[in-house]
C-alpha cells in the first residue's frame, strides 16, 4: 500500500514538470539545534526509521523568509565513534524551502534501492512571489550514505 501510495504520488508529480536536483551537504548552520521546529517530538517536524537509525528533522532558520526550511537526515553509515552522518537538503544551495512538512510524509523501503521519502514542501516562484506546491523525494542507501534529492512540482 505505502509503496503504490509513493509510486502514484512520485507519478503525479512528474506529470507536472520535470525533476530538479536538490543540494544535499554535510550539515552546517542550517543543522543548528536552534533552528529545530517546534515541537521536537511533532510527526511534522522529525521522525524515525529504522529502529531509529535514521531520523528526518526539519529545520527553520528564519531567513530568507521565501526559502527558510530545510531538511536534515541522521543516518548511517556511522563514524568510528559510532556517530551518524549528517546531511542537510536545501531546495538550491543556502536556499531553503518555503515550506517543509513531515506529517503527511509516505516513507517506503527497497532492499535495491534503500529508504524512500515523499515529502510534502514547497518553492519560491519568482514570478508571483508566492508558494509553488511540491514534493521532495528523498531516497537515503543506509549501506553506502548515499542520499538523492529531487524537487517536482504538483499540478
Amino acid at each position: 500500500m505505502i509503496r503504490t501510495t509513493l509510486l502514484a504520488l512520485s507519478a503525479l508529480a512528474c506529470l507536472a514538470s520535470p525533476a530538479s536536483a536538490q543540494t544535499v551537504e554535510e550539515c552546517d548552520w542550517r543543522a543548528s539545534a536552534q533552528a529545530l521546529v517546534e515541537p521536537w517530538d511533532a510527526p511534522q517536524n522529525t521522525r524515525t526509521f529504522a529502529n531509529g537509525d535514521v531520523r528526518l528533522a526539519v529545520t527553520d532558520v528564519i531567513e530568507p523568509a521565501a526559502g527558510a526550511y530545510h531538511l536534515i537526515i541522521f543516518s548511517p553509515p556511522f563514524d568510528e565513534l559510532g556517530g551518524r552522518q549528517c546531511r542537510v537538503i536545501s531546495a538550491d544551495g543556502n536556499l531553503g524551502f518555503t515550506g517543509l512538512t513531515l506529517e503527511a510524509m509516505i516513507s517506503d523501503y527497497d532492499p535495491a534501492i534503500g529508504l524512500s521519502f515523499a515529502i510534502q514542501s514547497g518553492a519560491y516562484d519568482p514570478k508571483t512571489g508566492g508558494t509553488l506546491p511540491m514534493v521532495l523525494l528523498v531516497t537515503l542507501n543506509q549501506a553506502t550514505g548515499a542520499i538523492t534529492a529531487e524537487l517536482e512540482e504538483l499540478p
